[in-house]
């Protein structure tokens, strides 16, 4: 039985590891794809493990081995070298046996199957199949967006939340948002659970945030790039302080769901409308007031949109292509 090995961090997972894989998969009996990872790097190693795994799940003939390494005894470098090759070979045959080919794109790969006793077979190494490389990837995941998978993209999709008090534009500027950027959004689950403010306990509070965050995270495989969501947990918890004076209980995973990377405040100076749900026109207001103390409690930095819908929408399309379309 001929043993192939691929090794790398996989951080992350992109198109060119995955031609690399297929390519040693055809080539060997058996594949240990060898995930190499320490603490404190970029991406946790369950999570690219995760990748793999999913990526990898239709090949019988691949075994994903997760290495967590001590890089204070092993050298955390790429740098082909016979010495760091010979310390990592010796490594690799202890955890893995014997083995006999290695399969890189990388110079390294000569030194090491020579420790390893294998042979070294180069793919691509100029990267002209799939000309893409991690750090690429990590240093721009937009402009390299099409060599990242599908289940991978997640971890890259930027999530730009839009709030404030009732009738201020909230579910018309994302759904407007989304169209413009041609991704996805997360409409307000409020209205799944209730018809009127006037009408909610605050048992539906619980449920409002339950569905939320789980659609956010159905939404979230997809976005195209930038994911838009129409209100926050903080917003959920603003309303139990408001209206029922409790505390509302968020899970970790509700809040780390909801966790944007920009979040659009809009300000009352806006026409109100009374479309039969929502609360008085002076309640928008202290409903307002107490979203704000609620974000800032949270340590969020808002960035506030004023003034007619077109004006908000230009803005907020400009802030949004400012801070993210160069990523």
């Amino acid at each position: 039985m001929k043993r192939g090995l691929v090794l790398g961090k996989f951080m992350p997972l992109h198109s060119g590891h995955l031609s690399l894989i297929n390519f040693a998969a055809q080539r060997c009996d058996q594949l240990f794809v060898l995930l190499c990872h320490t603490s404190g790097e970029q991406i946790d190693g369950n999570v690219r493990e995760q990748w793999l795994c999913k990526a990898l799940e239709n090949f019988s003939n691949i075994t994903v081995v997760s290495f967590n390494y001590d890089s204070s005894i092993l050298p955390n470098t790429s740098i082909s070298s016979r010495e760091v090759s010979r310390q990592w070979a010796t490594a690799i045959s202890n955890l893995l046996g014997p083995i006999d080919f290695v399969f890189s794109s990388e110079p390294y790969g000569d030194y090491l199957a020579e420790y390893l006793g294998a042979i070294h077979i180069s793919f691509d190494e100029k990267r002209t199949i799939i000309p893409v490389s991690g750090s690429a990837i990590r240093e721009n995941p937009f402009s390299n967006w099409d060599f990242i998978p599908a289940h991978v993209r997640p971890w890259y999709v930027k999530k730009i939340c839009i709030v404030g008090s009732e009738s201020t534009g909230k579910s018309m500027l994302t759904e407007k948002l989304a169209q413009h950027f041609n991704t996805s959004f997360v409409p307000e689950m409020a209205r799944d659970i209730i018809e009127k403010t006037s009408d909610v306990i605050l048992e539906d509070l619980d449920k409002i945030a339950l569905l939320h965050a789980q659609t956010i995270l159905e939404k979230l495989p997809l976005a195209n790039k930038l994911l838009f969501i129409d209100t926050d947990i903080n917003t959920t918890i603003s309303y139990a302080s408001h209206l029922f004076s409790e505390k509302l209980f968020v899970p970790s995973w509700i809040a780390e769901a909801n966790r944007s990377d920009l979040y659009l405040f809009l300000e009352t100076d806006c026409e109100y409308v009374q479309d039969g749900t929502r609360v008085s026109e002076e309640e928008r207001e202290a409903l307002s007031l107490s979203h704000k103390e609620q974000f800032k409690k949270a340590g969020i930095n808002l960035v506030f949109l004023s003034g007619d819908w077109e004006k908000r929408t230009n803005e907020a399309i400009s802030i949004v292509r400012s801070s993210f379309m160069n990523y």
